[in-house]
């Protein structure tokens, strides 16, 4: 395979590390206080990311929004993370939805789950993504104050209950890849495809278990040829197909959570296979490259 000739559009592959019981859908199910006694996944998982990652000669940089919990329990996990080349962000520390925690909740969140991550890679945390896309303009605003350098909460797709907004500035673009809040702050969002008036989740996650590949990478030229940047977001389980299963959740949430869970990993190689003219970039340097 010879030597890929880069395109200007640019591809931002994000990973919120996670792991299978701790997600938003299984809450009800399994509670916070058993999860120190849940069968903990998310090592293996992200190696496999890790390593699909590497099987490609060009580069390809990812940026891993890592929850706290985790981090505090497989601190080698984040920093092999960082040593492989790929950026350290915050997820936050236990998976709480921001407009379900007070002010005061929230901003230690933010700066607790920030030092943590810093002081186990010894460098500077620069970005941010709540739980679920629960943002809003409160909790942009303290993420802000705390010191991140950008966000990369907000999905613009309002069908899905739990996604929150914020205000963002008005852009010529109706979706452009990212938002200048101030000199020192930035908002990225997750790519939605729009088509005329009608916006489709298109960013990752379950949506892009569900998709055929090939529909799904029609509608990622259509991004790029629109904003010139991609940004995908998945989690680790969803490469898992043999993680337990959580057999008491409503038929809905099972379905969400396990749907085409055997094809995902491969899916995400043929993905990134099939963009490698692209720059696959972290989010951090994404920004550090507009704001230049």
């Amino acid at each position: 395979m010879g030597p890929v000739s880069f395109t200007g559009k640019n591809i931002l592959l994000t990973f919120d590390v996670e792991d299978w019981f701790q997600v938003e859908n299984f809450k009800s199910y399994i509670d916070y206080s058993s999860w120190p006694s849940q069968e903990l996944r998310v090592g293996r998982n992200t190696h496999e990311l890790l390593n699909l990652l590497d099987d490609f000669q060009t580069p390809v940089q990812a940026t891993f929004f890592i929850l706290g919990w985790v981090a505090e329990r497989r601190p080698d996990l984040v920093r092999e993370i960082h040593s492989r080349g790929h950026e350290v962000a915050s997820h936050g520390y236990a998976h709480q939805l921001c407009y379900e925690l007070t002010e005061d909740e929230l901003r230690q969140d933010l700066i607790t789950s920030k030092k943590l991550l810093e002081d186990i890679v010894g460098h500077a945390v620069s970005g941010y993504r709540a739980p679920s896309f629960s943002i809003s303009d409160e909790a942009l605003s303290l993420v802000r104050d705390a010191g991140y350098l950008y966000d990369s909460s907000y999905n613009s797709y309002e069908g899905h209950g739990r996604y929150g907004s914020c205000t963002l500035p008005k852009t010529r673009s109706p979706d452009p890849p990212l938002y200048s809040i101030s000199s020192s702050f930035h908002e990225i969002p997750v790519s939605n495809l729009r088509i005329g008036r009608k916006l489709i989740p298109w960013g990752g996650g379950g949506y892009f278990r569900l998709l055929p590949g090939l529909v799904h990478q029609v509608g990622v030229k259509h991004i790029l040829r629109k904003s010139g940047c991609y940004t995908f977001y998945m989690h680790p389980w969803e490469i898992d197909p043999e993680q337990p299963r959580v057999k008491e959740a409503k038929a809905s949430y099972q379905f969400r959570h396990y749907v085409n869970l055997k094809g995902a990993k491969a899916k995400l190689k043929n993905f990134v296979r099939c963009n490698r003219k692209h720059r696959f970039l972290t989010c951090r340097d994404f920004v550090l490259s507009q704001k230049g």
